[in-house]
């Protein structure tokens, strides 16, 4: 049998306690990264929440839709895990998909429509990354919810 000395098994002792500290900390690390992507993720979805509540100030919501008439001339505003937001003037379209939180306003949205005039709920939508122009993800629509401009009250009348 070998004999190993006191300050060898230490050392080995040591040793793994470094390894197995070493393999625990991208465990902990990822756990510290999620906490802090839900921490940021939920301040941009309020910021989000915020802008959108902005854009909606003096509108009535309506009857959900399925499709929307689109043109080449329309905006598309894209307000960070919250919604996509189609059209301008007296009436505009919330689109918050099935999963809010995932859009980005880093990704490109890219659609395949079934319609050139139309977007609609079942069209296939993906998006890419802007930087990168790899996929990162798709998307499913809800039925887009238009708001549209409240005319103001005459103040009194007489």
């Amino acid at each position: 049998m070998t004999r190993v000395s006191v300050s060898t098994r230490t050392l080995i002792g040591a040793g793994a306690a470094a390894l197995a500290l070493a393999a625990a900390l991208p465990a902990i690390a990822q756990d510290q990264g999620d906490v802090e992507a839900k921490v940021e993720g939920s301040a941009t979805n309020a910021k989000g929440k915020e802008r959108l509540a902005k854009l909606l100030e003096g509108r009535v919501a309506g009857q959900p839709v399925s499709c929307i008439r689109t043109l080449p001339r329309d905006r598309m505003q894209i307000i960070d895990g919250t919604a996509y937001v189609y059209g301008s003037g007296n009436t505009i379209y919330v689109q918050r998909t099935t999963e809010p939180e995932q859009i980005d306003d880093s990704d490109t949205l890219i659609t395949n429509r079934f319609s050139a005039s139309q977007l609609c709920r079942l069209d296939t939508m993906t998006t890419i990354d802007r930087f990168t122009g790899i996929f990162s993800g798709a998307v499913f629509f809800d039925d887009f919810v238009p708001y549209t401009r409240v005319k103001a009250q005459a103040s009194a009348e007489g």
